[in-house]
């Protein structure tokens, strides 16, 4: 009897242990650890839907129960599209709303049961000390960045999200191929003699009437910091905001990024993405150069003006629009490097459609 007590008291220590070896402890972008049972199997997916299908793999879409519809379809309303069309499921997930909109719903998020609820920083900051709603729940919340454009951030996101859902050598390998085309990108950078440009970005949101949005610091910002760029935006706003033409013509710049998206009723927009028309996506950046004052800047006279999917920071493949910005500002250091093929080959290799559409352009002037 004794030795039967003995077996069984090492059975339930080795089934104790087993137990918690299998638990899974992740600490995310913001410093805090979260810990699970097992990999995710119902997700509540807040932002960052591409991402997440390439370190998820396969089977990823089906351990999502709820996603934040709103800045998806209504951000993104053609790659939401698209996506849809391979996989109806999407349509009929539940929608917890949007924290920018002031929708977002906690109580639908919870009423999905899922064991892991994934968001943006962004997301997280905006909903604050509710978040605490969700975790009284038991769900466990993982915060992600890919918006801060950092690689650290960058690779930080891809690696919990990996450990999260099972899947860390998909994940280690995305990381890889992340940093691989960082560090080509910088040490060109680094090599390149050329001289620094002035640069300008603008949202090409509501046509050349009104000013878009210019960016600082984060976005596309950081990026042209990271390489060099003298970014105008900087000193003139926190994080994103419109400049003021007149500092805009006094500034000359010599290079100019219109960042286009989907965006539907905006007859003026740059419309860049999926199922974007390349004629017509020439024809809206032509339209922004009739501005009072822009056939005298050094960009436009030199023909430096270019056409970048705004969907595309922010996300595991932009890497790609930041090497189309360094071509732009060191083109003899990266003449053998073709941004849309690489764009290619990331979603050949990592997601489960094609980039049908326009992700990056260069003005043609018409009649060209």
């Amino acid at each position: 009897m004794k030795f039967f007590a003995k077996v069984a008291i090492g059975a339930i220590a080795l089934f104790g242990a087993t137990q918690a070896q299998a638990e899974i402890e992740i600490t995310d972008v913001e410093g805090r650890t979260i810990t699970l049972e097992k990999p995710a199997e119902r997700v509540m997916l807040g932002f960052n839907f591409e991402d997440f299908m390439a370190i998820a793999g396969d089977d990823a879409l089906d351990r999502v129960v709820a996603i934040s519809r709103p800045v998806w379809k209504g951000w993104r309303p053609k790659q939401y599209e698209a996506y849809v069309a391979k996989f109806p499921e999407i349509d009929q997930m539940t929608d917890v709303g949007d924290t920018e909109g002031g929708t977002f719903s906690i109580e639908a998020a919870i009423a999905t049961r899922p064991d892991l609820a994934i968001m943006a920083a962004w997301q997280y900051r905006a909903l604050g000390q509710n978040v605490e709603q969700i975790e009284q729940a038991g769900i466990p919340v993982l915060v992600i960045d890919y918006n801060a454009q950092t690689l650290e951030r960058h690779l930080a996101s891809t690696r919990a999200l990996g450990k999260a859902m099972g899947t860390e050598d998909r994940a280690e390998k995305l990381a890889e191929l992340y940093q691989s085309y960082y560090n080509d990108t910088l040490k060109r950078v680094g090599e390149s003699s050329a001289a620094r440009k002035k640069v300008y970005v603008e949202l090409a949101k509501n046509g050349p009437s009104e000013i878009g949005n210019s960016y600082a610091n984060g976005m596309w910002g950081g990026l042209i910091d990271t390489l060099g760029g003298d970014n105008i935006a900087n000193g003139q706003i926190e994080n994103w905001g419109p400049l003021n033409p007149e500092y805009v013509l006094a500034n000359k710049p010599d290079v100019i990024f219109l960042a286009g998206s989907e965006w539907l009723g905006s007859p003026g927009a740059v419309p860049v993405g999926f199922g974007a028309d390349p004629k017509l996506v020439n024809e809206r950046m032509a339209a922004y150069l009739t501005r009072p004052g822009w056939s005298d800047l050094p960009a436009v006279k030199n023909g430096e003006i270019y056409a970048l999917y705004h969907g595309g920071a922010r996300t595991l493949s932009d890497f790609v629009y930041m090497r189309m910005v360094a071509k732009a500002l060191y083109p003899d250091s990266f003449a053998d490097v073709h941004p849309l093929k690489e764009l290619e080959a990331f979603y050949a290799d990592w997601l489960p459609i094609a980039p049908d559409g326009v992700f990056v352009a260069r003005y043609v002037p018409v009649g060209q």
